[in-house]
């Protein structure tokens, strides 16, 4: 990844919130066959004091046949994002000197992966990982509540994975190389902005690009 200092972040309680608030990944692992992108949600954890990814894959889904135990991969995590427009910079109104960009948010994680066929730690993790996507939920669901021999059907279709993670960079891009001045006319435009699709990146990303103002 491309990382001016300017835009790196080795916070790792931002990067994990990151994670946490955005657990759809992208998985690249290098295979015989060349590059492979797969996309999944991770679950976070610390475990005898090593930070951990944990996911599933469908059995169906050739990756661990493919790729060996402790193979190292690439897990990208993508926070919020906007585009800036130039007309946000008052410095267009002196100079023009101004072109459109992207302000974003990555967490890009390297790990060594492995592979879990074992039905106790399918169950286990499953059970995690719905409790946490379920917690807000008034009446969350449970997997006890699917009938017994379905969920060890779909046990046996699936293979966990878990990552140890060795290396965790953060980008977040929300315009620190533009003057002070800039800056705020881009949390005044993101604020203005009438886009329903993207509002809650805009909210997200204005709210970003006042903090890194506010801190210097």
């Amino acid at each position: 990844m491309y990382l001016p200092k300017a835009f790196e972040n080795n916070d790792p309680a931002q990067l994990e919130a990151v994670i946490q608030e955005n657990p759809l990944a992208t998985l690249i692992s290098y295979l015989p066959s060349g590059l492979e992108a797969n996309h999944l949600p991770l679950m976070l954890q610390q475990e005898h004091g090593k930070t951990i990814l944990k996911g599933h894959i469908a059995k169906a889904n050739d990756l661990w046949m493919k790729l060996d135990s402790n193979n190292e991969v690439l897990v990208v995590f993508q926070g919020p994002d906007s585009y800036i427009s130039p007309s946000f910079y008052p410095s267009k109104q002196v100079d023009g000197k101004v072109v459109p960009t992207w302000n974003y948010v990555a967490v890009h994680v390297k790990g060594r992966m492995a592979f879990h066929h074992d039905e106790a730690w399918k169950i286990s993790f499953l059970n995690q990982l719905t409790a946490q996507h379920e917690a807000n939920f008034e009446q969350p669901w449970n997997v006890s509540d699917a009938p017994k021999d379905y969920t060890d059907k779909m046990l046996g279709a699936i293979v966990g994975i878990k990552i140890e993670v060795l290396e965790m960079k953060g980008k977040w891009k929300v315009s620190q190389n533009q003057s002070r001045q800039n800056q705020m006319g881009v949390i005044e435009g993101l604020s203005q902005v009438d886009d329903q699709v993207n509002q809650k990146n805009n909210v997200t990303m204005a709210a970003l690009v006042k903090v890194r103002l506010k801190n210097g």
